[in-house]
């Protein structure tokens, strides 16, 4: 039976594509398919195409609520690389079947692909009874004998219980509350049902995008987002993807099960390839759509280039940020086989709980004060500005409090004098501020420093990677070394020249291509090229959110013993923290030249000269806009540039 395009879509079970489509009638051209602003205009009767996906192409916002006195907003194109985050309000339009959710919203294994339901009565399954409303979160769809099921939990007492729902389980089905924070891309990827509109709240907004602002000055309020979908899809004798939208007048029939598929190119993104099986590399393949600029060499990634795709794993990045706050900084993904080297730089600490963190075995860590602490009880000391400490070791000590003995948890340090030491007991609880005096001069390898010391780490390069023409990383006031991730990567390489191959990132890299054959395994070994990886804002503090997810939280920090104005709660200490989600370093302006005291003979005590050089560096660092790229060895490792940085 034919439908409207429209039609065919708003029924469409985005889990069956491809379909092969038959155009019937429409209004067209002679001459069949003619492109306008990068869609298909029309297509010719006859004409048939194979369906591959289904993809939002822009969103069209609209504000919820409406200010006295004046007009209503209109709506608006919100661009897709806005860069505001968004909290997502449940719809309260329940779904009558789980076919219906599984068939309109987004179910993986990514970290976002997991939507929680609650039902409004009891439901039995197996050897559970899922109570009325609680929280059913959907983890996978999967055929088992002949059954389409899904998987599902729910938890109860920290633990999981599992089971599966038939599609055909009926009930009324409601999206639970979400507090998470998504930015515009998660949302249109993942958290739009097809066919239905998604409230959000906006919660925040970067004051970096160029372009203007399209809200109200001072809204963060609720609006809606309207998708705007296009169609994917191949056809017989074309080696591009054409683009359609839904709204094109034709009518269609769905002839997949009287067609031969194999007529058509066998298209596949970079996300179909990371989800095939082991067996199925090494393949070669044509690439047929690319990232515009990218910067591997000799071309290799161009339209109609031959590549052979040799398989796909998971390797270590170490992700890194440029040490500055006076101008947006950069962030990168530092492979750990980068042969550059590095220097140690200060690190700061906004509060004595992060030198107990930050502290080891290997060395003292020696700090110089930046911000004046007056303690309250006679047991605790007292700090100055430039006055400078060892750290030791965390313990417990009494102190009398209103009259009545309390344990409080303190820092043991020694103070550094003119001509001795000095015990000092720093309260966890105490906001400061210090600087890291560093005494070692040695030059290390990536590797090495993360081996050796724990991450956040400050670094600056000291002898550039000579294989590389431009070593970004040389050229870099100071990087703050932040902590080791793992993502997915392909292994790719030129037909011609299959034993020098490169490193792709699946979750940053657009790219399409052809499957032309399979290869034998070729136990053969590879000259593995990686790339320094130049990221995006929102990529970055995406990474650091989903990584420290993953991660235990740190311990509640101490809390002041007596006044309440003063107490720290985890949350704003976690504000403060350089170990938590990073943000701009606020500038050091001190004054410390009449606290700093003579060169002595024990080389704990030279930190005067050390501590006025690290910091005249650190001041330097972070106000230089750039710096000179540094001489050095050689190595092995090529920069690409995120195709959002190129300008």
């Amino acid at each position: 039976m034919a439908l409207s395009l429209e039609e065919f879509i708003h029924t469409l079970d985005l889990r069956t594509l491809p379909r092969v489509l038959e155009i019937q009638s429409g209004i067209y051209f002679e001459g069949s398919i003619y492109e306008m602003f990068g869609n298909e205009c029309c297509l010719s009767t006859g004409e048939v195409i194979k369906i591959t996906g289904l993809k939002i192409k822009k969103i069209i916002a609209e504000i919820c609520e409406h200010i006295e006195g004046c007009e209503p907003p209109q709506p608006f194109e919100l661009p897709m690389n806005f860069p505001g985050l968004f909290k997502i309000v449940a719809d309260k339009t329940p779904y009558l079947t789980m076919e219906e959710i599984t068939r309109t919203t987004h179910i993986g294994s990514s970290r976002l692909g997991h939507p929680c339901f609650y039902h409004q009565k009891d439901i039995k399954v197996e050897n559970l009874v899922v109570k009325q409303g609680e929280q059913i979160m959907l983890n996978s769809v999967e055929e088992i004998d002949g059954e389409i099921l899904v998987n599902c939990g729910v938890v109860r007492n920290h633990q999981n219980h599992s089971f599966t729902l038939p599609l055909s389980q009926e009930g009324e089905f409601y999206e639970c509350e979400d507090e998470h924070i998504y930015t515009l891309k998660e949302i249109v990827e993942w958290k739009i049902p097809k066919n239905r509109t998604r409230t959000v709240k906006l919660t925040d907004f970067s004051n970096k995008w160029d372009l203007k602002n399209p809200f109200p000055k001072g809204f963060y309020g609720a609006l809606i987002l309207k998708p705007v979908y296009e169609i994917q899809g191949v056809m017989k004798f074309r080696k591009d993807i054409v683009r359609i939208l839904p709204s094109l007048d034709v009518e269609v029939k769905d002839i997949t099960d009287s067609y031969d598929a194999n007529w058509f190119l066998q298209l596949l993104s970079i996300q179909d390839l990371s989800e095939m099986t082991d067996k199925e590399f090494p393949i070669v393949a044509e690439v047929i759509e690319a990232p515009q600029g990218n910067q591997l060499p000799r071309s290799i990634l161009q339209p109609g280039k031959t590549i052979v795709i040799h398989k796909k794993y998971q390797a270590s990045r170490i992700l890194a940020s440029e040490i500055r706050s006076n101008f947006p900084k950069r962030h990168f993904l530092i492979p750990t086989s980068y042969k550059g080297k590095f220097k140690r730089r200060p690190r700061e600490f906004p509060t004595a709980y992060d030198l107990e963190i930050a502290k080891s075995e290997k060395e003292h860590l020696h700090v110089v004060a930046t911000k004046a602490f007056h303690s309250p009880h006679d047991e605790l000391s007292s700090v100055s500005v430039g006055d400078q400490f060892l750290v030791h070791h965390s313990q417990t000590t009494e102190i009398l409090c209103e009259g009545i003995k309390k344990v409080v948890n303190v820092l043991a340090c020694k103070k550094i004098l003119k001509k001795s030491y000095e015990a000092a007991l720093l309260p966890l609880y105490m906001e400061g501020g210090f600087v890291e005096v560093i005494h070692d001069k040695k030059q290390y390898q990536i590797s090495e420093l993360c081996a050796q010391f724990h991450l956040p780490f400050n670094v600056k390069v000291s002898v550039r990677d000579l294989s590389i023409a431009e070593d970004i990383l040389a050229a870099t006031p100071g990087l703050q070394l932040e902590e080791a991730i793992t993502d997915s990567y392909l292994l790719i390489s030129d037909f011609a020249n299959p034993k020098e191959c490169w490193e792709i990132p699946v979750g940053r890299f657009n790219m399409t291509v052809q499957s032309v054959s399979n290869l034998s395994q070729d136990a053969a070994s590879f000259l593995v090229r990686t790339l320094i990886e130049e990221i995006t804002e929102e990529q970055y503090y995406m990474m650091r959110r989903y990584e420290s997810s993953f991660l235990h939280p740190p311990p509640r920090p101490p809390k002041h013993p007596s006044v309440e104005e003063t107490k720290l709660t985890l949350l704003n200490l976690a504000g403060k923290r350089t170990v938590g989600l990073p943000k701009s370093p606020k500038s050091l302006h001190v004054d410390i030249s009449k606290k700093l005291h003579s060169t002595q003979a024990d080389p704990e005590s030279k930190a005067p000269v050390d501590c006025q050089n690290d910091l005249a560096d650190l001041e330097k660092e972070r106000s230089t806009s750039g710096a000179t790229a540094v001489s050095g060895t050689d190595g092995t490792t090529e920069i690409f540039k995120n195709e959002k940085h190129q300008k």
